[in-house]
């Protein structure tokens, strides 16, 4: 009996460790020592609709690539070795002429954009180096059941498109900068433990939400902080009619403005955009988180309300920090 029960015990180690384990693991190094230089071609060189995750590890070093992860790719982990040498990079923007002598617009303007579902990335810093001169994405997510943590976020204006009316996207530990509406985008997004730096007076977040949509961004004990200099910036602003963002126990520097959220005027698609929007905080501290004049169509949610605010009801069936 003892040995029936021990091969049981054995077979089922073997079936969790293979559940939780990838099936396979690719490694890529700039310096030749991996089995590829490049991301992307680590990425073409994975099964399509694999059985499980297939990790990436990137070693330390620049890739100046332009990186698509499609949606045929699921379940892929991207890791690097560590976030401060680590780099992905890329210069496109729109109004840039490309192969096609076509312009670039904003939407095809990232460094790396994730399209299949089940993605994780850790330990990489994602960077657009076109900076002042427009529009240029950085990370630009659509797939569902998105992670990323521990890494970087870098550019000016349009930094994080997370979009996508039935994306859930999940951000800890990161470090988010940029200049205007540097985190914009349709889809449910939690921002957890976050420093979020503006880099010029402008709007750090542009939601267009979905109509009916309970969440949008949701930004949890993050911290808001400002390059030297920058003293007018907006929690937000919205793109679309029912844009909804909301701070929970975040530390707000002194470069946000008493009045906290702009309406966006002069939309002429969209206009009157504050009559549904929804703004809202709790817990808001430091020299930007006096929110005694706040403009009056904005939110501070009770205690009772800010319980609603939790991975599960915001994620529905899928915990991404278990």
């Amino acid at each position: 009996m003892k040995r029936i029960l021990s091969i049981l015990m054995m077979a089922f180690v073997q079936i969790l460790f293979a559940q939780t384990a990838p099936y396979i693991t690719v490694n890529v190094a700039s310096d030749g020592s991996g089995q590829f230089t490049s991301i992307q071609k680590a990425i073409n060189s994975l099964r399509d609709f694999g059985p499980g995750e297939a990790l990436i590890k990137i070693k330390a070093g620049t890739y100046k690539e332009k990186i698509v992860i499609p949606s045929s790719k699921h379940k892929v982990t991207l890791q690097g070795e560590n976030a401060e040498n680590t780099i992905l990079i890329n210069d496109d923007y729109s109004g840039k002429i490309d192969a096609l002598n076509e312009k670039m617009t904003t939407f095809n303007s990232y460094t790396l954009l994730v399209m299949a579902d089940e993605v994780k990335i850790s330990n990489l810093t994602i960077q657009n180096t076109w900076c002042n001169k427009g529009q240029a994405v950085s990370l630009h997510v659509e797939g569902d059941k998105f992670v990323i943590k521990d890494s970087k976020i870098l550019g000016c204006q349009d930094t994080v498109y997370a979009t996508g009316n039935h994306s859930r996207q999940y951000f800890e530990n990161c470090f988010i900068e940029g200049t205007t509406d540097f985190i914009f985008g349709s889809a449910t997004v939690v921002f957890k433990n976050c420093t979020i730096k503006s880099l010029a007076d402008s709007y750090i977040t542009a939601a267009s939400t979905q109509q009916g949509k309970k969440f949008g961004f949701v930004f949890f004990d993050c911290q808001l902080i400002a390059k030297d200099g920058i003293t007018k910036v907006f929690l937000g602003r919205p793109w679309r009619s029912f844009a909804s963002t909301v701070f929970i126990n975040t530390e707000m520097g002194n470069h946000i403005l008493p009045e906290g959220w702009n309406p966006w005027k002069g939309d002429a698609m969209f206009p009157e955009k504050e009559k549904t929007t929804y703004y809202a905080e709790f817990g808001s501290r430091g020299e930007g988180g006096n929110v005694s004049k706040r403009v009056s169509w904005s939110h501070q949610l009770t205690k009772k309300e800010v319980k609603n605010y939790t991975i599960d009801k915001i994620f529905g069936d899928w915990n991404p920090v278990q």
